[in-house]
C-alpha cells in the first residue's frame, strides 16, 4: 500500500496505459480522479466496477482533456472531493502515421493538443495546489520516440520530445517546493492506440528490439508507482524512464 490515501490525477485512463496505472494506483490504495474521453457508458463502467474491488474511492471527469475547461473542472473537482492532489499522471495521448510531405496541418495540430498542450494544460492547474501543499508528483507518458525519432510520426515525436523538454524545465522549477517531475518514455506497448499503426511497421520495429517484443500496459505501470511512492520516487526528478524492450540504451 505503498500510495495509501494519496489523490492521483490520471488523463486518458479509459484504456491502455492509462488504464494499467488506475489499476496499478488503485492496489497501491490511491483514491483516483481519472479522466476519460470518447468511451461507452459500459467501458466506463466496467472501469468502475473493476475498480470497486479495491477499498479506494474514485471520480470521473469525461471531456476532451485539450479543453481548458475539461482540465479545469477534473482540478476543481479533485479538490471538492479529496481536498488536495498528490499525483498527477499525464497520459492522454493518440498516435497516427503519415509521412512529414503528406501530413495536414490537421493532423499535426490535433496531435500537438493532445500529446503536448494537454500536459501543459492539466499542470499549469495541478501545481498551485501542490506548492500549496509543498508536495507532489508529476508523471508524464512520453515516448522512446521523443528520444530517437521515428519514420512517418515526425509529430507525434515532436510532441513527445515536447513533453521530455517540458518535464525537465519544470522540474527545475518546481524542486524548490517539494514537487518532483518525471517522464515515462515506454517503447511500443500491446495497446488500442497502437493496435492502429501499420502492420509493417510494427513487424520491423519488433526486429529493432533488444528483447523482441512490444510490451504490455501492466509492464510499464510500475514505473508509474515507483516514482509516485515514498521512499521510492523521492529524489527522482528531471528525469526519463525507458520501458522500452532496449529500443533506446541511455
Amino acid at each position: 500500500m505503498r500510495l495509501e490515501s494519496k489523490v492521483a490525477i490520471i488523463t486518458g485512463a479509459g484504456q491502455g496505459i492509462g488504464k494499467a496505472i488506475a489499476l496499478a494506483y488503485a492496489k497501491e490504495g490511491a483514491n483516483l480522479s481519472l479522466n476519460v474521453f470518447g468511451l461507452s457508458k459500459e467501458k466506463v463502467d466496467s472501469i468502475l466496477n473493476e475498480l470497486s474491488n479495491y477499498n479506494i474511492q474514485v471520480s470521473i471527469t469525461e471531456g476532451d482533456i485539450t479543453d481548458e475547461r475539461v482540465v479545469k473542472e477534473l482540478v476543481d473537482r479533485t479538490i471538492n472531493q479529496f481536498g488536495r492532489i498528490d499525483i498527477l499522471v499525464n497520459n492522454a495521448g493518440i498516435l497516427t502515421q503519415s509521412l512529414i510531405q503528406d501530413m495536414s496541418v490537421e493532423m499535426w495540430d490535433r496531435m500537438i493538443e493532445v500529446d503536448l498542450k494537454s500536459v501543459f494544460l492539466t499542470t499549469r492547474y495541478v501545481v498551485p495546489h501542490m506548492i500549496t501543499q509543498k508536495s507532489g508528483r508529476i508523471i508524464s507518458t512520453a515516448s522512446q520516440l521523443g528520444q530517437k525519432g521515428g519514420a512517418a510520426l515526425s509529430h507525434y515525436a515532436a510532441a513527445k520530445a515536447g513533453v521530455i523538454g517540458f518535464t525537465k524545465s519544470i522540474a527545475i522549477e518546481l524542486g524548490q517546493y517539494g514537487i518532483t517531475a518525471n517522464c515515462i518514455a515506454p517503447g511500443p506497448i500491446e495497446t488500442e492506440m497502437v493496435a492502429g499503426i501499420d502492420e509493417d511497421w510494427k513487424v520491423q520495429k519488433r526486429k529493432e528490439l533488444a528483447i523482441p517484443r512490444f510490451g504490455k500496459p501492466e509492464e510499464v505501470a510500475p514505473t508509474a508507482v515507483l516514482l509516485a511512492a515514498d521512499p521510492d520516487g523521492n529524489i527522482y526528478t528531471g528525469q526519463t524512464l525507458g520501458p522500452n524492450s532496449g529500443d533506446v540504451m541511455m
